[in-house]
C-alpha cells in the first residue's frame, strides 16, 4: 500500500496506526463502561494492544499465513494469563501476604506492560521475521526515548522515588515529619510527590526525588511518642538544683506532656545574661505541638514567679523604681479578713492572725495549673485570695468534679493540722493568687496559744462527724456526744504529736 514511501515514512505511519488503533479501541471500551456499565479489565486492554499490532503490520505490509496470525494472537492474549499469575503468586502471596509489603497498582501495571512488550517483540522477531524492521524502529525510538528522558527526567525520578517510598515505607499518611525548619503532617503520597500540611494549614507539595535525597526525620516512627526541647534562661544567683526542680514541676504538670518517659532538665550553657536550662519532655501526636509548648512555657513562668526565680532581660538599662508595697498590703488585709471569719482560727487574736499572714507567702497559679494533687503529702493549707479553682476527686481512674472555690475560700486545713495526705485535687480555673500557711508558721502561733488545741480538736471532730453523716444518723444524743468526745481526743493527740507541743 505504501511501497512508494521511504522507510522512515513507513515507520512513522506504522507507529501512528498502532497508537491510533489502540487509543480508539480503548476509547470505545471506556465509552461502554461509562454508558452501558460494561466492566472491561486487563484482557480488554490486551485485546486493544493486539488489535493495534495487527493494524500496524497490515499498514506496514507484512504478509504471513493465517496460522501465523492465529499463533501471534494467542501468544499476545496469553500474556493476560502470565500477568494474572504474576499478580497472584508474586505480588499477592509473596510480597503482600508473606512479607507484609503492599504493592502499588502502578507497579503492577508497569510490570504487566513489560511482559506484553517482551511477548510482542518475540512475535515480531520469530513469527514474522521482522528483525531488520525492529532494528530501525528501535533505533528511531531510542532517539525519541533519549529526548523524552532528558525532558521528563525530574518527572520520572519522582515516580521512581515514589515507588521506593511505597516499598520501603520511611513514612506514611498521618505521620509528622521535620522538613528543614518546618514540621508537617503527611496528607498524601502519590507517584510524583508527597503532600504535607503544617500546623498553620499550609500545604507543601515536595517531589519524591527530593524527599528521598535528604534525611527524613519521622516523628511518629516507630511510635508517636517523641521528645521536644525548650530552653529557658534564669539569673545566675539561683542554685541549679533549685531551678531544675522548679522547671521539672512546671513541665510535668503541663497539659499534653506525657508522664512517662519523665521530664528531664539539663543545664546547657552559661550565657552572657543568664544560665541556660533545657527542658526535655515527651509528647504524643505532634499535631498539638503549639498547644503543648504554650502550656509548658506558661507553667514555667508561673512556677518561676512563685519561687522568686527571675528570667533576666538581655539589656543594660538601669531602672530605679520604688517597690509596689500597696498590693502586698492589700493582699494581707484580704487574707486577714478571710482567716478572721474562718471557724478554725476563731481562737486566735488579731495579732496572731497578722503573724500568720505576714509569715506566709502568696503564690500565683496560672489557668489550668494544679495547686494540690490528690494523694500527695502536705503540711500546709491555702487561702484563695483572687481567682477561681476547681476541686475534683479520682474514682476508677476518672476525675470527678465536686466543688468550685472562689476568692475567700480556704482548703487543705486537714493536711496543715494533722499531716494527712491531700484528699482532693485543686486546679486553677483562672489565674489565682493563693496564700500558703505552712506547718512551721502555724506551730509558732499554737505554741503561744496552747488553749487553741482543744478548740481545733473539737472543730476537726465535728467536721469528721459531718462528713461521715454521724450527726444525722445518730440514734441518740448520748451516742452523738460519745463519738464527738472520742474524735476530739483523737485529734487533740494528733495535733500535739504533729506540732510537737
Amino acid at each position: 500500500m505504501f511501497s512508494t514511501l521511504s522507510e522512515p515514512e513507513r515507520d512513522a505511519i506504522t507507529a501512528i496506526a498502532f497508537i491510533g488503533t489502540f487509543f480508539i479501541a480503548l476509547g470505545i471500551g471506556r465509552f461502554l463502561k461509562r454508558r452501558a456499565g460494561v466492566r472491561l479489565g486487563l484482557l480488554f486492554r490486551l485485546f486493544c494492544l493486539t488489535l493495534a499490532f495487527y493494524a500496524a503490520i497490515a499498514v506496514y505490509g507484512v504478509h504471513a499465513s493465517w496460522p501465523n496470525h492465529v499463533g501471534a494472537a494467542l501468544i499476545l492474549l496469553g500474556t493476560g494469563l502470565v500477568v494474572a499469575l504474576v499478580n497472584r503468586y508474586v505480588w499477592d502471596l509473596y510480597f503482600e501476604k508473606k512479607r507484609q509489603t503492599p504493592i502499588p497498582h502502578f507497579l503492577r501495571e508497569v510490570v504487566g506492560g513489560i511482559i506484553f512488550l517482551i511477548a510482542l517483540l518475540l512475535v515480531l522477531s520469530v513469527g514474522y521475521h521482522a528483525e531488520a524492521q525492529l532494528k530501525g524502529v528501535l533505533a528511531g525510538s531510542g532517539v525519541i526515548a533519549i529526548i523524552l528522558g532528558f525532558a521528563g527526567q525530574s518527572f520520572f525520578a519522582g515516580i521512581i522515588a515514589g515507588i521506593s517510598i511505597q516499598l520501603n515505607k520511611p513514612y506514611k499518611v498521618g505521620d509528622w515529619l521535620q522538613v528543614g525548619e518546618r514540621f508537617a503532617e503527611v496528607m498524601e503520597i502519590n507517584w510524583r510527590s508527597t503532600r504535607l500540611r503544617t500546623n498553620d494549614a499550609i500545604y507543601l507539595d515536595i517531589p519524591n526525588n527530593e524527599m528521598v535525597s535528604h534525611a527524613i526525620v519521622n516523628l511518629h516512627y516507630p511510635t508517636e511518642v517523641h521528645a521536644m526541647r525548650i530552653r529557658v534562661g534564669v539569673e545566675y544567683k539561683n542554685a541549679p538544683n533549685r531551678v531544675k526542680d522548679a522547671l521539672f514541676r512546671a513541665a510535668s504538670a503541663a497539659d499534653g506532656v506525657l508522664a512517662e518517659p519523665k521530664v528531664r532538665i539539663f543545664l546547657v550553657d552559661f550565657a552572657e545574661f543568664a544560665t541556660i536550662y533545657e527542658i526535655k519532655f515527651y509528647m504524643g501526636n505532634h499535631a498539638r505541638i503549639n498547644e503543648i509548648n504554650d502550656a509548658v512555657r506558661t507553667n514555667v513562668w508561673y512556677e518561676l514567679k512563685r519561687q522568686g526565680i527571675t528570667i533576666p532581660f538581655p539589656i543594660r538599662t538601669l531602672h530605679l523604681e520604688r517597690k509596689a508595697i500597696r498590693p502586698v498590703q492589700e493582699e494581707r488585709q484580704e487574707a486577714h479578713a478571710i482567716l478572721r471569719d474562718e471557724a478554725l482560727f476563731e481562737c486566735l487574736s488579731d495579732a496572731q492572725i497578722d503573724s500568720l499572714v505576714e509569715q506566709s507567702q502568696v503564690g500565683h497559679f496560672g489557668r489550668g495549673e494544679r495547686v494540690i494533687r490528690e494523694g500527695a503529702e502536705g503540711d500546709s493549707m491555702f487561702v484563695l485570695l483572687r481567682g477561681a479553682a476547681k476541686v475534683s476527686i479520682s474514682r476508677n481512674s476518672t476525675s470527678i468534679p465536686v466543688a468550685t472555690l472562689s476568692a475567700g475560700n480556704c482548703f487543705g486545713e486537714m493536711s496543715l493540722l494533722t499531716g494527712e495526705r491531700r484528699t482532693a485535687t485543686v486546679r486553677a480555673e483562672t489565674d489565682c493568687h493563693v496564700m500558703e500557711i505552712s506547718k512551721p508558721v502555724m506551730a509558732e502561733v499554737l505554741r503561744d496559744s496552747p488553749d487553741c488545741l482543744e478548740r481545733l480538736s473539737e472543730l476537726l471532730a465535728r467536721r469528721k462527724m459531718e462528713n461521715e453523716g454521724i450527726l444525722k444518723e445518730a440514734a441518740s444524743q448520748a451516742q452523738n456526744e460519745s463519738k464527738k468526745r472520742e474524735y476530739t481526743a483523737t485529734f487533740l493527740h494528733r495535733l500535739r504529736t504533729f506540732f510537737e507541743l
